[in-house]
């Protein structure tokens, strides 16, 4: 939406350039101060109303609107800068349980009105008393309604939603218009328990904005309802950020709930926003009797360490606030720097309750294809016998076999495809294992792509639109699917038809980038060019070169369309060999493995049976590559000949006589081939016999299982196995170890009752890979360690919370993803915070020594130790415990990390860069 800023958004923007600007506390909280009665909140305008209206503040606006404007006046008093509107509940939804729908544009424009009138007040004040008056805003507050669009409230009806998208925009359109009209300059879409709540929020902001020609700024506001870090709709922080990163938001941010300590973790989730970010908390916890006891002092504590720590652009307060916690804010920031907003991520951002970030280093996103009707027999057949219980399984299945993001697709002639995606996403939605995934709406139709955007609170993908129907068109479509905060499938088909040419395909891709990115100024990494995997190998010249041509379009797309993400159908490939499924997913692997090198980084597969690229036979590699790149005019009938030979072989991890030769090696060398193949048929009765000959069962652990363990990753990193390979290896890896622990834990009972020492183990907060730190356990485990596992996605505070009741030797530490390397730098630097002297051992593949070194171990005042693996984990344990060995362990370990340390900076000076004049400067003289 390319709208010019209105004038509030221009002096707003400027304000909080200079300073961290200081929002107004509870509402709620100073009502009930005034102790009101019946007759207050009915006044003369409702005095004959049928239903009670005490608890309905927002008809104090019409009703008291002196009462009102006196809460206004306090906290302008205290120093507020922005003063929020009285009315949280003015949509027809939430005034409909007091028989007030039909009032709620009269009381949303009584509410800005009098807000509006309480700061010209203020302004008359000051220039009475010859102070200079700075800039004040009334911020309208829009609450989340009592309903959610995201859940069922019929238990036995998930599919059920009390409400919809289509009902929540008409409510808050009808409020936004009521606080403009009454003279509102920032729009606060607040306490966000639904992120398609807020969704519908923002869509109406924007439709009545682009009404007026003018953007207003737009804030949101989400609240974390529990100890898990979620939205009460199941979001984390970070998906609730990645779910509104595309919407024109002037700040994000959270507020009630919690109290300002509890904030922090949250703060921290969300600070690469590219946008401001706000908090007002609640006083503290709610007590036992419901009220409030954190003192406006150590509130405004809290706010000058979000300040310190560059985590907020605007401050206030929620419940149990009052004008005496503002002013205690107000001192708290004076002198502050607000944050600094970083730039937007090149990365694509999606989310379902769960975000997923792509970066150049994530390879492959597996999208899981099973769900479509025109791919699957037995989801069609299931979505048109109407049992979608069933087939809602299927989705399951594929986000519990690695698919990253989930494709709906309900395209069919004989059912109600927009109706039954509607229903059928409700109640998908209602399955957890799913809806932490990114949703995919898949359909050639336009309304059954808006009906299935707006059942979804997190950010998926719309597959597809192109420029088939002219430019007009194109943009129409694509300006809906950012209103609705959703990236994009481009697919490469223009009027004139389908590009199968390399030099169509960059033509229709170079135009519909250019088109997004200049024209509505679409972020480019929210876009995925489909550039279209036509079928090879029908015996047609002019199909020859499809997938060679598909695979040089990656790379131009690439080269020269930058942060934009390649998609693709890998099935449509290998259609002219259908019923020989065994070439089909050879040819997929092989495909994929050219592609994803050339920039390929989304597909739609069934990774369940892609073999790894190594392993296919190497004249079969060689007859399929031939074909993939035509590199001869015979190597459709090659492939032919060799596919009739092969026809009768099964596909990956049947049990097939030709596929079960690794049976006849050492009990080593089959344990090894389960893990690579991820085959967990025979692994229980492999380990067994292994255990029997190995007389303690950790080096089970350690050898075979570990060896399988470290080949899978060497594969992944080479990118010759996909994500969803690789889980099911690590799937092998529990069952193998769940057949040892017994034996492990019968040993333990049988060795010397006291411990070595005590462990807390976990895996930080954003990271769900548990495998490495499940070794590590027991392998200390078995070391007569008594090792507390807090398990995987745990936050700081958690483990601060443990190190307090256990009081730990040292605490291990796991990540297997990049971004768990700075939730690790948080705990360091809350253990230093919390005063806590604690050690911490850091582990996983996304941990190294030198980071270690450089960026966690300087955070914290007690030893931070790397180790790489489980063996070395208890060597590095066992010298800090032991107290004859634990002063040159120190003496070593800093020594090794202050090296590492100096190293890197060396490093860091050798590559600084200096300015042109001076580079100028010292360059010889050629002429």
């Amino acid at each position: 939406m390319q709208l010019p800023f209105s004038q509030s958004y221009i002096d707003l923007q400027a304000a909080c350039d200079n300073r961290i600007l200081l929002l107004d506390g509870a509402f709620g909280t100073m009502v009930q101060r005034l102790h009101l009665a019946e007759s207050d909140f009915r006044g003369e305008i409702l005095k004959n109303h049928p239903v009670d209206l005490k608890g309905n503040n927002d008809v104090l606006c019409l009703t008291a609107p002196e009462k009102v404007a006196s809460i206004h006046t306090a906290y302008l008093d205290a120093g507020a800068d922005i003063i929020e509107t009285n009315t949280f509940s003015s949509t027809s939804i939430g005034q409909a349980e007091y028989h007030l729908a039909d009032y709620a544009y009269e009381l949303s424009k009584a509410g800005a009105s009098v807000a509006k009138g309480a700061v010209n007040a203020c302004y008359a004040k000051e220039k009475q008393a010859g102070v200079e008056s700075r800039r004040r805003f009334v911020m309208g507050s829009m609450g989340p309604t009592s309903k959610t669009a995201s859940m069922s409230p019929d238990v036995a009806d998930p599919a059920f939603r009390a409400v919809t998208f289509q009902n929540l925009v008409k409510a808050y359109h009808e409020q936004v218009r009521g606080l403009l009209d009454g003279g509102a300059d920032i729009l606060l879409v607040e306490t966000v328990f639904d992120t398609l709540n807020c969704k519908a929020a923002i869509f109406a902001i924007q439709e009545e904005c682009e009404a007026r020609g003018e953007l207003f700024p737009i804030c949101v506001s989400g609240t974390i309802t529990d100890a898990s870090g979620r939205l009460l709709s199941g979001q984390t922080a970070k998906a609730f950020l990645y779910s509104l990163s595309s919407f024109p938001i002037f700040s994000i941010g959270f507020n009630c709930a919690l109290g300002a300590k509890d904030m922090l973790p949250h703060l921290e989730d969300i600070r690469t926003a590219p946008m401001r970010v706000s908090v007002h908390p609640n006083a503290g916890l709610p007590n036992q009797f419901g009220g409030y006891d954190e003192t406006p002092e150590k509130m405004a504590e809290w706010i000058a360490t979000f300040a310190e720590e560059g985590l907020v652009n605007i401050v206030g307060g929620c419940c149990g606030t009052n004008p005496d916690t503002i002013r205690a804010m107000n001192l708290a920031i004076q002198g502050k720097r607000p944050r600094m907003i970083p730039p937007r991520s090149p990365h694509c951002w999606l989310s379902g309750l769960e975000p997923l970030e792509v970066t150049p280093d994530s390879r492959f996103v597996n999208i899981g294809e099973r769900m479509n009707i025109a791919g699957s027999l037995k989801f069609a057949r299931l979505i048109r016998e109407e049992k979608f219980s069933e087939a809602v399984s299927i989705g399951v299945q594929q986000a519990e076999s690695g698919a990253q993001v989930i494709d709906v697709n309900l395209d069919d002639g004989m059912i109600d495809s927009k109706a039954t995606m509607v229903h059928f996403l409700n109640l998908l939605m209602s399955e957890p294992s799913v809806a932490r995934c990114p949703m995919m709406i898949d359909s050639s139709r336009w309304e059954v792509l808006e009906a299935g955007m707006e059942c979804v609170q997190g950010k998926g993908i719309v597959n597809s639109i192109s420029l088939k129907e002219g430019e007009p068109a194109f943009l129409k479509k694509a300006e809906a699917i950012r209103r609705r905060g959703f990236a994009l499938v481009c697919m490469a088909f223009d009027e004139n038809g389908q590009a199968n040419t390399y030099e169509h395909r960059i033509e229709v891709c170079t135009r519909m980038y250019h088109l997004l990115v200049d024209k509505l100024e679409f972020p480019p990494e929210e876009i995925l060019f489909d550039p279209n995997i036509l079928t090879i190998g029908t015996g047609m010249v002019e199909h020859a070169n499809y997938a060679k041509d598909y695979i040089e379009t990656c790379r131009y797309i690439r080269t020269h369309l930058p942060h934009a993400h390649v998609v693709g159908g890998v099935s449509n490939l290998s259609f002219a060999f259908k019923g020989n499924n065994a070439i089909r997913e050879s040819m997929h692997s092989c495909f994929l493995y050219h592609a994803g090198k050339a920039g390929m980084d989304f597909g739609l597969v069934n990774a369940g049976v892609l073999p790894v690229y190594e392993d296919i036979p190497l004249e079969e590699r060689e007859l399929i590559e031939d074909l993939i790149f035509n590199r001869s005019e015979d190597a459709t009938d090659k492939l032919l000949a060799y596919a009739e030979k092969i026809k009768g072989r099964k596909t990956e991890g049947k049990d097939q006589a030709d596929l079960l030769a690794w049976r006849g090696g050492s009990v080593q060398d089959r344990i090894r081939h389960a893990m690579i193949k991820g085959v967990d048929e025979f692994v229980e009765a492999d380990v067994e016999e292994l255990r029997q000959q190995i007389e303690n069962p950790v080096e089970v652990i350690e050898g075979p299982l570990m060896d399988g363990m470290n080949a899978v990753g060497k594969l992944f990193g080479e990118g010759k196995m996909f994500l969803p390979q690789v889980v099911k290896s690590a799937r092998v890896m529990k069952r193998a170890v769940a057949v040892l622990l017994p034996y492990i834990e019968a040993q333990q009972k049988q060795g010397e009752s006291s411990k070595a020492g005590k462990i807390v183990m976990a895996t930080v907060k954003g990271d769900v890979h548990d495998i490495g730190k499940n070794i590590v356990s027991v392998v200390l485990a078995c070391n007569n360690y008594e090792v507390i596992d807090l398990g995987v996605m745990v936050p700081c505070e958690k483990i601060v919370e443990a190190v307090k009741t256990h009081k730990p030797d040292l605490v291990g530490l796991s990540g297997l993803i990049t971004p768990s390397l700075d939730e690790m730098i948080l705990v360091a630097k809350a253990f230093r915070r919390e005063g806590l002297n604690t050690p911490l051992m850091i582990g996983g593949a996304a941990a190294s020594s030198i980071h270690t070194a450089v960026k966690i171990a300087p955070e914290l005042d007690a030893p931070v130790i790397y180790a790489s693996d489980a063996g070395q984990s208890v060597s590095m344990v066992e010298q800090w415990v032991n107290p004859k060995k634990r002063d040159g362990f120190l003496r070593e370990l800093k020594t090794h990390q202050e090296f590492l340390r100096k190293d890197h900076q060396k490093a860091i000076a050798a590559t600084e860069t200096v300015s042109l004049t001076e580079a100028q400067s010292r360059g010889e003289a050629l002429f």
